[in-house]
């Protein structure tokens, strides 16, 4: 279906463009004035799809840099210093770093708890309005589907109008049914794209973040225990080991 759809648009004429073509056929199609509804869950979908990705883009930072520089916190300042910087630094891993440093000092249990509870309430802010996006994924192609009943409808209306079932008294009602079913189908996959990029990236955020915060919980026992957090690499190290 898509590859028709695509093979249909390249077969255009060169002169007309390809946005031409797109609002010619979205102007035949909406005879019915079903072309409309499909616009419009269209652009609310893709509305909500852009908010989640620039949202997403702020919530995403390099988490092995950022795990590093809490470590060397820890080490030199302690648990203030790493607090500190985490609340300098925007996105869900530095505030669920946040919450779990600032229980540290109940034992590691509680600090674990807070990380917990925390990642819940990040990872639903990280996935809130992908319901609507999906809605509208199944939205779009189903008002397409309801533009080609329409369509056939108006045409058996004409048959029975004219009294005869003459291939140019139907072809109006066909036409406009399939092209709001290709309009739908079009909506659908645009925005389910853009859905399962968002799903992906979100997912990604969530594994750095369980991952660090296992990180972190070890750091704090080994600040807790003396021991050394981030090891040395330097010259000195090199010395020694030689």
């Amino acid at each position: 279906m898509i590859s028709s759809i695509a093979l249909f648009l390249l077969q255009a004429p060169a002169d007309e463009g390809f946005f031409n073509v797109i609002v010619a056929k979205f102007n035949e199609g909406n005879d019915s004035g079903w072309m409309w509804p499909v616009l419009i869950a269209l652009i609310l979908g893709l509305a909500i799809f852009l908010e989640r990705i620039i949202t997403l883009n702020l919530a995403d930072i390099n988490t092995r840099k950022f795990i590093v520089n809490v470590q060397e916190a820890l080490q030199d300042g302690g648990i203030e210093a790493a607090e500190e910087l985490c609340a300098q630094t925007r996105g869900p891993v530095a505030s669920v770093f946040q919450a779990g440093l600032m229980r540290s000092h109940e034992g590691i249990d509680a600090a674990e708890k807070a990380i917990s509870a925390y990642g819940s309430i990040e990872m639903s802010f990280l996935e809130r309005g992908l319901i609507w996006l999906s809605l509208f994924i199944a939205i779009a192609p189903l008002l397409g589907f309801l533009g080609t009943v329409v369509g056939m409808i108006q045409a058996f209306d004409d048959i029975e109008a004219a009294a005869d079932i003459s291939p140019s008294i139907v072809a109006g009602g066909i036409k406009v049914a399939l092209l709001t079913t290709a309009g739908g189908l079009i909506a659908g996959i645009i925005l389910q794209i853009g859905y399962n990029y968002c799903v992906s990236k979100i997912d990604r955020i969530i594994a750095e973040m369980e991952e660090s915060s296992i990180t972190l919980i070890d750091s704090i026992i080994l600040l807790n225990e003396g021991k050394q957090i981030v090891p040395n690499v330097g010259p000195e190290a090199d010395s020694d080991s030689e």
